[in-house]
């Protein structure tokens, strides 16, 4: 008898080329290390769905994968028998059987990604590998404030990459927070009914904009509303993003 699994998932996606199979062995995935270490254990091949396809270099805390599997391997196993298998910059967290109609990406209720960006003086070695060095001066209160200006459901056409076929830009956002960490990092946190192609990651760099002063936080409402890719800021980093959580 088939079970439904759902697994919650943290890598560092530095060495990675995205989640998403690139159909290529010299082009290493989340998705293919993580279907490899399920035929591993399970002796069988199994194709996973992922909540959604992060870019090269982005990393995840809470990527949720599901998938179908005949085999007998004890739920509450699967989490020590995949981490035993899988590289160390891939960690599964949680393992649970689910209804056979859950999906892990259409079931998706709301994301949550942080970025992360390092403010110091000077970059961090530390985090160089999870922070986005933002050189010079930040103004946070009027980062903040542009920020406000992305909450609710708007058309997000201006904050969406090229290259994607989807059938409406249309998307809501529940809250963008801006927040002070220890060693000079700050988050941008974003959370969604659901993400464009760079969405977030264009959203940063157009807020960095506004708190190096080169845009108004009044600006991030012309940008919304202009519906063009060319009005907002610039693609912040990949490495600097995170999937902090995925809600069902």
């Amino acid at each position: 008898m088939e079970r439904n699994v759902k697994l919650t998932v943290a890598y560092d996606g530095t060495d990675y080329h995205g989640f998403q199979h690139q159909g290529r062995s010299d082009r290493p995935t989340i998705q293919s290390k993580l279907e490899e270490a399920i035929a591993t254990i399970t002796k069988s091949p199994h194709r996973i769905h992922g909540s959604g396809r992060t870019d090269a270099g982005v990393h995840a805390l809470g990527q949720v994968v599901s998938f179908t599997t005949s085999a007998t391997i004890p739920t509450e196993r699967f989490v020590p028998a995949l981490n035993s298998v899988l590289p160390q910059d891939i960690v599964v967290c949680q393992a649970e059987e689910v209804a056979v109609d859950f999906h892990a990406r259409f079931s998706a209720k709301k994301k949550t990604y942080r970025y992360y960006l390092d403010v110091g003086p000077v970059p961090n070695v530390l985090t160089r590998r999870y922070a986005h060095f933002a050189s010079g001066v930040l103004d946070l209160e009027k980062l903040a404030l542009g920020a406000q200006s992305l909450v609710g459901e708007h058309d997000f056409a201006s904050f969406q990459a090229s290259g994607s076929s989807v059938k409406t830009t249309v998307r809501r956002l529940y809250r963008v927070d801006v927040g002070s960490l220890v060693d000079g990092l700050v988050t941008i946190e974003v959370e969604g009914n659901g993400f464009l192609y760079n969405m977030v990651r264009i959203i940063v760099g157009t807020l960095l904009q506004v708190g190096k002063g080169r845009l108004q936080p009044a600006d991030v409402e012309r940008i919304l509303l202009a519906k063009d890719r060319g009005c907002a800021g610039p693609t912040a980093p990949a490495h600097g993003l995170c999937l902090l959580r995925v809600d069902y």
